[in-house]
C-alpha cells in the first residue's frame, strides 16, 4: 500500500484529511479510487490503514480510518546526523541512505574545509530538496516519521544544537584517529533511549582546530579503521553500526 504522513492537527472524526502536493499524487497520479486502502502514518509513531472516500472538492482528499496500529519500525533512539557539506549532488544520497538506516534528523554542516559554499537563498532551495529526498525515503523504507533536514549551520551552531537538543553520545569520526579498542567500547556503551550525534567531515576532512573543539563539546573522537573512507560512506558506516546495535 501506498504510505502518507500526516499531522495530528490532519485528524478529525476518525477522517484523515489530505492536503498539498498528495492530494494531486493520489488523485491524478496514482488515480486512487473511493475504497481503495492507503498507509497514513503520523510522527507519534501510530499507522493508520485507511480508505480513500468519495472525493468532494478538488484540493483535499478525505481518508476513513478502518484500522490502527504501532508497528515499531523506528530506532529506540534518536541520531542526528551533522553532515558537513559535500561536493556535487551527494548531499541526495546521504539523505536517503541515513533516511533508510533509521536517521532521526540530518544537520547539513558548514566547515572550513567544505568546497561548497552556498549562499542563503542557495542553501533554503537545497534544504528544501533534501527534505523532499527524506520524505520520499521515508515512504519506501515504511519509516513512521519523516526525518528533518534542518538548515545548514556553522560547525558552533552544530555545537549548540547538540547541546540544546541534549545529546547523550557525541561521535565524530577522524581520519588521524587511532585505537580501535577505544572505538569499540565507545560505540558498544550506546544504550536504547540516547540521543546520538554523528559528526562527519567534508572530503577536505577536519581542521585540527575543529577537532579540538569538537572534543571540548563533548564528541568523541572514533576512529573507522586503516582505511580512508569517502565522506558519503563514512556516515553510513557509523549509522549501520548504531542501527545494528540499537535494533538488536
Amino acid at each position: 500500500m501506498n504510505r502518507f504522513f500526516a499531522d495530528r492537527s490532519q485528524f478529525h472524526d476518525g477522517i484523515v484529511t489530505i492536503t498539498g502536493e498528495d492530494v494531486n499524487h493520489i488523485r491524478n497520479v496514482l488515480r486512487m479510487r473511493p475504497g481503495e486502502k492507503v498507509l497514513v502514518s503520523c510522527k507519534d509513531e501510530w499507522e493508520y490503514t485507511c480508505a480513500v472516500m468519495p472525493y468532494s472538492v478538488p484540493d483535499r482528499v478525505d481518508l476513513k480510518i478502518v484500522d490502527a496500529q504501532k508497528p515499531g519500525r523506528e530506532l529506540p533512539g534518536r541520531i542526528y546526523l551533522f553532515q558537513c557539506l559535500p561536493k556535487s549532488d551527494k548531499m541526495d544520497l546521504i539523505v536517503q541512505k541515513a533516511v533508510e538506516l533509521g536517521v532521526f534528523a540530518v544537520v547539513p554542516v558548514s566547515s572550513k574545509r567544505c568546497v561548497v559554499r552556498l549562499n542563503e537563498k542557495k542553501a533554503d532551495a537545497k534544504v528544501r530538496r533534501w527534505n523532499a529526498v527524506a520524505e520520499s525515503a521515508a515512504k519506501q523504507s515504511k519509516r513512521m516519521i519523516v526525518p528533518e533536514v534542518f538548515p545548514v549551520c556553522t560547525m558552533e551552531e552544530a555545537f549548540a544544537l547538540a547541546d540544546r537538543e541534549e545529546i547523550d553520545v557525541r561521535l565524530m569520526p577522524y581520519e588521524s584517529a587511532e585505537n580501535m579498542d577505544a572505538t569499540r567500547e565507545i560505540l558498544g556503551g550506546v544504550r536504547k533511549g540516547s540521543r546520538i550525534a554523528v559528526l562527519i567531515g567534508p572530503e577536505g576532512g577536519f581542521d585540527e582546530q575543529e577537532v579540538r573543539g569538537a572534543a571540548d563539546r563533548g564528541f568523541s573522537v572514533i576512529t573507522l579503521g586503516r582505511r580512508i573512507l569517502r565522506t558519503e560512506t563514512a556516515g553510513m558506516t557509523v549509522l549501520s553500526i548504531l542501527m545494528y546495535l540499537l535494533d538488536t
